[in-house]
């Protein structure tokens, strides 16, 4: 297997796990808000758009033979947890997660778009649509209030450390 071929299974795995965690996590959200919440509209979007992403990325694992990653279970949980969790904190946290997961996840994906750089553009094309997706979940977090979130700041950095772990986990396990 060349070089290229490697890199393309390692974002693949991370991403669709990715993608499946921030599933995860909205299913948390939305398990603690309920349908009628403020923002349960916007929390259900934001999960509707992320299945999609998932289901593709699924698709792509499946038609090129990647193994996903083993650490699923633990992402399936982590990330319900951590949805939850949030959302008990209130609206604005639940939102402070968001800001603070697409942050990293659209540095994380354009740091990929420039490590392919054309070696493979069909996953190039799909990551940079779905970071585009990502910076639109961001910015709607923090248009919904976000940075009002008690200790936002401490929750902001502490959830993007645990996502760049994640991520750091998830392209080799």
């Amino acid at each position: 297997m060349n070089a290229v071929s490697r890199r393309s299974e390692r974002m693949l795995r991370v991403d669709q796990a990715g993608e499946y965690g921030a599933t995860r996590i909205y299913a948390g959200q939305l398990a603690v808000m309920g349908t009628r919440a403020p923002l349960s509209t916007e929390v259900a979007g934001m999960a509707a758009q992320e299945a999609e992403h998932q289901a593709r990325f699924d698709a792509m694992i499946a038609q090129r033979g990647v193994r996903p990653t083993l650490l699923q279970p633990v992402w399936s949980v982590a990330g319900y947890a951590l949805g939850a969790a949030t959302a008990l904190m209130g609206p604005e946290a639940a939102m402070a997660c968001t800001a603070a997961i697409e942050t990293e996840i659209e540095r994380h994906y354009s740091e990929q778009i420039e490590e392919l750089a054309g070696d493979d553009p069909e996953l190039g094309e799909v990551i940079r649509e779905f970071r585009d997706d990502e910076r639109e979940h961001r910015d709607a977090a923090l248009a919904a209030g976000a940075e009002k979130a008690p200790a936002y700041p401490l929750l902001f950095h502490a959830i993007r450390m645990g996502c760049r772990v994640a991520i750091k986990l998830s392209e080799r396990i």
